[in-house]
Order: C-alpha cells, then structure tokens, then sequence
C-alpha cells in the first residue's frame, strides 16, 4: 500500500514519528511537508533526534492569511496526489495543512484517514475548530484519541466510520521522554533542580497580544512562590513588563529540551492544547489559562485545571492544585498499531 502522510508544523511531526515507524513495517510511506510552519532548527538533527523520517517532498508554502494558505496547500497537494496516485492520505490534527490534506484527498476520491478526529473545544471563533469539525466531516476513515472523541463524533452522525484507536501522543511521549533524559540539558542549564519550578509557555493571540493582560499575567505569575520558566518568543518579549521576579525568560527550545522541563516541573502553566496533554501523560500537574479545553478527561481526572487568564487569583489557584497519585490511563497504549490495523481496513 502507499499512503501519503501530510504534515505541516512541528507538533504533527511529533505525533508523525510512531505511526510513521509502524506503518514502514508493512507499507510505503511517502510524507509530504506543507512548510506551514517554517523553522530553521528543522534539520536531519532534528529528525534524527526525535526519531521521525524526514519529509520526502517539502512543498514550502511559507506563512500568510487562512484563505491565501490553505489555496496554495490545495493546489501543489492535489499536483502531487494526481502524480503519486496514493492508496491513501493521512492527516493530523487541526491545522490548515489538515484541511487542505482531507480537502484535496475528498476531491480526488482518495480514502483520506484523520487522526486526532473528534475533538472539540465548542468555540467556534478558533480556527482550529472549524478545520476539525470539516476534516472529519469529510474523511473516510476517524482515528479518535478518546471515549470524548467518540461520543462528539457520534452526536455528528459520524460513528460509522470512527475508532477508538487511543492518542498518539502516547506513544511519541514514551518513546521521546528517554531521550530527552540522555540529551536535554534541562533543567539544569538553568541552575535549578527537579520539582522546584513552574514551566509556563503562552501562545495564543488572547493571551499574548493584548499588552495589559500580558503584563497582568506575568505580574501575578512572578510572585509565585518558585521559580517560573518561561521559552518566550522574541514578538511575545516585546510586550513583557521591566520587572519579571524570578522568571528565567529563555528563548524557545527545542521539543526534547521541553519535554524534560515538562517532566520535571513541579507545575505547568499553558494555554497550549499539546503541552496539556502532555502533562497528563507525564504525570505533571497542569493549569490551563483558557475558558475551555479539547481534553475534557485531564481536567475531570483531577491534574489539569481550566483558569480564566483575567482572573486575579492566578496564585492561589495554581499553588492550591494538587491532585495526588497517579493520573487514570484515558489515551490509551499503543497505539500506532490500533490506527495501522484500522487504515488497512479501508484500503
């Protein structure tokens, strides 16, 4: 069988790595890059570290508006199914370079595979919600990471062609947190010693581009009662206040260097969708600074905790979030193989 794999950002290549090692046991893989997300520190090291193929074909459409990008992605992806004539495509996720896979697959009759599919964070305004929702509207086969997953893609009327295969994500944690152990430099490079920080990683443009609520975050975060790390990109510094406390402001590091400093955080700080999850499997307590969240199991398992970023109690909530023990398994084990097994199905 060849089946086509089209990624565009850095966490699809994450969640790329064990299927891709899986699937090349049997069948041939092609993986076509969008370049959605462009990053210089995206060479063979990189793949080599993190145990992921590098991509075959590289089609380089570079940032730009929603509409402009996803056409341009439309355009060389149809090219190159027409001249590769896949068994099958296989997206990731909720990015453009998802809805143009499935869109040019759907086009072409090509049995196009979301994994990922099912989440919903029931916020219309994201971006990220309407390239899921029409994603697995219109793909053949939905691998879902969760019983919530299922249950969103049963009330759409899509549970005749959903599996409950578990996430990914497992599977590329485990394998990737062992080398992080071996490689990363964290956090130690930093002077400090597991357990006696907080990570804090803010990315969304309601978080980080209004100025005052920024400068409220970082103010109220700074007086927590240990250290805060925070990789921060260089647009993001422009707005930070003159005074940070005892945050250790770095630039953004690599994923091996972020997952060591996942797993031995006394807490995580996010409003990201991947580091949430990733917490969870690493057994790290997570606040979320967002209204609502995709993995709806890690908060009602107790370790992961939505707060609302305008709220003036950051501190309290945060140093008063302590689940114990060990975090209910809901991502599943293996998983590479489940999502294999169901794609040989449709083909």
């Amino acid at each position: 069988m060849r089946v086509l794999s089209v990624v565009g950002a850095r966490p699809q290549f994450i969640k790329l790595g064990p299927f891709s090692r899986e699937l090349r046991n049997y069948h041939q893989e092609i993986i076509i890059h969008t370049g959605q997300h462009y990053d210089a520190n995206m060479s063979g090291l990189f793949f080599e570290q993190l145990g992921i193929p590098e991509p075959d074909i590289n089609l380089q459409i570079g940032s730009g508006n929603h509409g402009k990008q996803t056409g341009r992605m439309l355009i060389a992806l149809e090219e190159e199914f027409i001249r590769l004539k896949p068994d099958a495509v296989v997206v990731f996720g909720d990015t453009n370079s998802t809805l143009a896979g499935a869109l040019a697959s759907s086009k072409l009759h090509i049995p196009c595979v979301h994994i990922e599919a099912g989440l919903r964070s029931f916020n219309p305004i994201m971006p990220e919600e309407i390239n899921r929702i029409v994603a697995d509207h219109i793909s053949d086969l939905l691998l879902a990471p969760t019983h919530t997953a299922m249950h969103n893609l049963k009330r759409e009327d899509l549970d005749n062609k959903s599996t409950l295969t578990g996430d990914i994500m497992v599977d590329s944690v485990q394998y990737l947190v062992k080398k992080a152990e071996h490689n990363s430099v964290y956090p130690e490079k930093l002077g400090l010693r597991s357990g006696n920080y907080y990570l804090l990683t803010l990315h969304r443009p309601s978080n980080v581009d209004d100025p005052q609520l920024l400068q409220n975050l970082i103010r109220q975060l700074s007086e927590l009662d240990y250290p805060v790390v925070f990789p921060v990109h260089p647009r993001t510094r422009k707005s930070l206040p003159d005074s940070v406390g005892e945050m250790h402001l770095i630039d953004p590091v690599g994923y091996l260097d972020i997952l060591s400093l996942q797993r031995n955080a006394r807490k995580i700080i996010t409003d990201s969708g991947g580091i949430q999850k990733e917490a969870y499997i690493l057994g790290t307590p997570c606040n979320t600074l967002r209204s609502e969240t995709e993995w709806t199991e890690t908060v009602e398992a107790g370790w992961n905790q939505l707060i609302n970023p305008k709220s003036d109690e950051l501190v309290t909530l945060i140093k008063t979030h302590n689940p114990v023990g060990k975090p209910p398994e809901v991502f599943g084990e293996k998983v590479a193989p489940k999502m294999v097994t169901a794609l040989e199905r449709i083909c």
